[in-house]
C-alpha cells in the first residue's frame, strides 16, 4: 500500500516539475517584481 502511494507521489512530483522547468526555465516567476498588496503604515493617532 505504501509503496503504491510513493509512486503516484514521485509521479505527481517529477510531472509538476518538468512542466515547470520547461515552461520558463526557472521554478520562480517574478522574484523581485513589485507586490501585488502594498502595504501602507501610519502612525497611531492616539
Amino acid at each position: 500500500m505504501k509503496e503504491k502511494f510513493r509512486q503516484a507521489l514521485e509521479n505527481k512530483k517529477n510531472q509538476h516539475h518538468g512542466s515547470v522547468e520547461a515552461a520558463n526555465g526557472a521554478k520562480i516567476n517574478a522574484q523581485h517584481g513589485a507586490a501585488q498588496h502594498k502595504r501602507e503604515f501610519r502612525r497611531k493617532s492616539g
